[in-house]
């Protein structure tokens, strides 16, 4: 067969597609004292899914990916007197928001109580974040797992980074969601919870510990972590604490190899530092994904 035949009959073959799969997470990188660390080589990093090392197909350092932010406000009747303070401080930290990074970087605005009510779409005109703030009001239960479940369903489909703030005073006393359904809502969005406890007084009388402690393991499991603070300039410190990690981020991806066979849907992943001198750094990522939520490449 001559070599022009050959190629005439390839050339009619159809063509095969194959879809591959890609894992994507976000982290960030601390030191034994809380300072941010953002300059540090891919080399420097291992992954582990499912226990099995992968290699690293992608890697930025404080990654400009477009940023989409649910800000959660608790508006339930214990949060009435302390609005307006907390109102405030939303304000600055979405100005700062859309004054810096990426130009299409989005917040969207939920209130909830016993009930969840989304604001504000996701948008990057401040008028509306205002107009929205002005007409909050305190009541009623608070519904922390449901506004994290509609969030993150909102999320899903979002582009780049998603982010969860959920500013409340306590814990959750009215969802017909459970924590077990808003962690996973928010794993299969890929989103990063960052709670914001509000406490006008430190001491543990009065406090709900138990659902502050259910706020901490959300945050741990998506790669967030959870704030407290008190009113006005305190909340202003938590938002921009938040803001330095969102600028802060490092972007990695890799697609999934020699994975062991299992039954769950769900894949643990670790993301380490290998370097022996940094031994004192900490990485904060999510920990892990669903197969339902990778992002799909032919």
């Amino acid at each position: 067969m001559n070599t022009l035949l050959l190629a005439l009959m390839l050339a009619q073959l159809p063509t095969i597609k194959v879809d591959v799969q890609m894992v994507r997470a976000v982290a960030t990188v601390k030191d034994s004292s809380g300072n941010l660390v953002g300059a540090l080589q891919k080399e420097q990093f291992q992954i582990w899914d499912s226990g099995v090392r992968q290699e690293i197909a992608a890697f930025e350092r404080s990654t400009e990916l477009p940023l989409s932010v649910a800000i959660l406000i608790d508006a339930s009747g214990s949060t009435a007197k302390d609005l307006p303070l907390e109102i405030e401080s939303v304000k600055r930290f979405t100005r700062a928001l859309f004054a810096e990074g990426n130009t299409k970087d989005t917040a969207s605005l939920y209130a909830f109580n016993y009930e969840t009510r989304q604001l504000v779409g996701f948008t990057r005109r401040q008028s509306r974040i205002d107009n929205a703030l002005k007409k909050l009001k305190g009541e009623a239960g608070t519904s922390v797992y449901d506004a994290i479940h509609f969030a993150s369903k909102d999320l899903d489909d979002r582009k780049g980074r998603k982010v969860i703030i959920v500013v409340t005073d306590g814990g959750d006393t009215t969802s017909a969601y459970q924590f077990r359904h808003a962690l996973q809502s928010a794993q299969r969005a890929d989103t990063v919870i960052y709670p914001i406890v509000i406490q006008p007084i430190r001491n543990n009388a009065g406090r709900n510990i138990g659902g502050e402690n259910a706020l901490t393991s959300l945050a741990f499991q998506t790669g967030g972590r959870t704030l407290a603070a008190t009113l006005g300039k305190d909340l202003d410190r938590a938002f921009t604490e938040i803001l330095s990690d969102l600028r802060t981020q490092y972007l990695f991806a890799w697609y999934p190899r020699n994975l062991p066979k299992s039954n769950t849907p769900f894949h643990q992943i670790r993301i380490e530092i290998i370097d022996p001198a940094l031994h004192n750094l900490q990485v904060f990522t999510r920990s892990g994904y669903y197969e339902s939520s990778l992002v799909r490449h032919e």
